[in-house]
């Protein structure tokens, strides 16, 4: 073959691999150290469906239909889920993310004596608005201090204490408590805290991704900007920052 056919031939292959379509993940990579999480974010004021380090959980992870998590802490979980499978145990999320507004349809729902909590209409039978708040935040967050907006947080297989004391329920806890750590999983809401919500066995945090998020959370964020909801003017006195976000596993810190 002649120098100027090889040359020619060079030159055609080189054009056609410079016109190849590169693809793209479909998502991008779990958030780097670097990652600037924004306050928008970190309050939950985001739509997972069109955020890229959002993921659906698939039908055999979870009894709900349309929830996200974070990828990283989905990949986590997953792995979780198929060790705990080998051992003959299934893991089930009931919740993940929740937005800002879906948290705020929960809290203004008990505000207003909508839903009831332990059988009472708190709009009536408390009527002060400071301890009517404190009772709401025994088990559910003010909207924008959730740790569900993060997408790094999980509720597994059932919202009762007393279900993690017999039975399967045990097996699954005792499980838990063994080997979530492994895949990077902890217990947010322990027993006997000075602060903070009560005990909840079901409440698992992705930490690899949690932890930096509520280290920027407590640079950015603040009592006042807690706000937009009915019952929003407590948030300072009751210290929500303070004793509900910090008042946790001091291990999740």
């Amino acid at each position: 073959m002649k120098t100027s056919h090889i040359i020619i031939s060079i030159i055609i292959s080189f054009s056609f691999l410079c016109f190849i379509p590169k693809t793209e993940p479909s998502h991008s990579p779990t958030p780097s150290p670097s990652h600037q999480f924004t306050k928008n974010e970190l309050m939950g004021k985001i739509n997972p469906q069109k955020d890229i380090h959002f993921v659906k959980i698939e039908k055999s992870y979870t009894t709900k239909t349309n929830i996200y998590l974070r990828e990283g802490a989905y990949n986590a979980y997953k792995n979780m889920y198929k060790s705990a499978k080998n051992e003959g145990l299934t893991l089930n999320i009931i919740s993940a993310f929740r937005s800002f507004y879906h948290q705020k349809r929960i809290w203004e729902s008990k505000w207003t004596g909508k839903r009831k909590v332990n059988g009472q209409d708190l709009s009536k039978s408390i009527p002060n608005i400071y301890k009517r708040a404190e009772t709401i935040l025994h088990f559910s967050s003010m909207p924008g201090s959730s740790r569900h907006h993060w997408g790094t947080d999980i509720d597994i297989y059932d919202l009762n204490n007393s279900t993690f004391e017999t039975g399967n329920g045990l097996k699954v806890y005792k499980w838990l408590q063994n080997n979530a750590s492994k895949y990077g999983f902890y217990q947010v809401y322990t027993a006997n805290r000075p602060f903070g919500y009560e005990e909840e066995k079901w409440h698992w945090s992705y930490l690899p991704l949690a932890k930096p998020m509520i280290n920027t959370f407590n640079k950015l964020i603040n009592n006042s900007d807690f706000n937009g909801f009915l019952g929003a003017q407590t948030a300072d006195s009751l210290q929500i920052k303070q004793h509900y976000v910090n008042g946790i596993n001091q291990e999740c810190l």
